[in-house]
């Protein structure tokens, strides 16, 4: 199944209203067996900007599609331009008060699993255990040629090797990593080619119209069947590749449960909006559970 290139999503129906009351979501905690699914939301407070939400980069940015990386070799220098110095940014950022909270609760036995849509690495960070990335990781590049994997700090290595003297001035970043340059700034930015075979080196991460591994979307649906409950975080749910999660626990009668500040196009499977910012709910749940949220993995995102 591939992952739509939906870039927004407008309600159709009356959508039941957001709560400012996170009891629930503590009460779901309680009973375990609770099944993470983040979204870029969650990263907004490590400063990642979302997609869709109140100043989203969907507002002034279109991301790349598989098939235009693919098609394209001047599509892949902007592509690569623009995604290495996003990478100096993105490298920093640092798990925040939301992630520290979703590995406190894995460490105390609430949570049966967590599946990110995020591409960040900041969960790992945090401290979480067997998260799966739906949609890869911004730390690893494949080859389309061969298959082999890379490092993304070799890989930005060589970058800056190829391109010595490259610092524009990016207008902003965005959720894959990708900051905003004009084409003057991308200018003859030189990509680097696969060092095992010369092919096509592309992030180890699902473009929109790619598809999602299908090994992976049925270890995610094991892991809906076997949770309890399903926990959204900071995701709209605008594409198919989270939404189809959520349907499968509504079906087979399992509590669906969103902590987003803005309607969500899963709030009719839902129990239950939680209108907070991730931070502050989820810190907020804890205390409430008597879950002590430390700083552990407070430190820089650990980079392959």
């Amino acid at each position: 199944m591939r992952t739509r290139p939906t870039l927004s999503w407008t309600p159709t129906e009356d959508l039941p209203p957001g709560t400012t009351e996170p009891q629930p979501v503590a009460d779901a905690l309680r009973s375990g067996g609770v099944l993470v699914l983040s979204g870029a939301g969650i990263s907004t407070e490590s400063g990642i900007p979302d997609y869709r939400g109140e100043g989203g980069s969907l507002s002034r940015h279109t991301p790349m599609t598989y098939q235009e990386f693919t098609a394209s070799a001047h599509a892949r220098r902007r592509y690569w331009a623009r995604s290495h110095l996003g990478w100096r940014t993105f490298g920093r950022a640092r798990p925040n008060a939301g992630h520290r909270a979703v590995a406190a609760f894995g460490r105390h036995g609430l949570l049966s699993g967590v599946i990110t849509q995020n591409v960040d690495g900041l969960h790992q960070a945090a401290g979480s255990e067997g998260v799966v990335e739906l949609h890869g990781s911004l730390g690893r590049v494949v080859c389309l040629s061969c298959g082999a994997f890379t490092s993304r700090r070799d890989v930005a290595r060589r970058l800056e090797e190829a391109n010595a003297g490259f610092e524009p001035v990016a207008a902003g970043l965005n959720p894959d990593g990708d900051a905003d340059l004009t084409d003057e700034q991308v200018g003859d930015f030189s990509v680097v080619p696969c060092s095992r075979c010369g092919g096509v080196l592309k992030p180890d991460v699902v473009f929109f119209g790619e598809s999602v591994p299908p090994p992976r979307v049925e270890h995610c649906r094991d892991l809906v069947d076997a949770a309890e409950s399903l926990l959204v975080l900071g995701s709209s749910l605008t594409v198919m590749s989270g939404l189809r999660f959520v349907r499968q626990a509504a079906r087979a009668g399992k509590p669906v449960l969103i902590v987003n500040r803005d309607p969500t196009r899963g709030d009719r499977h839902a129990v239950t909006r939680v209108a907070l910012p991730l931070g502050t709910a989820l810190a907020e749940v804890a205390g409430r559970l008597g879950v002590p949220v430390d700083g552990h993995g407070a430190g820089p995102t650990p980079r392959p």
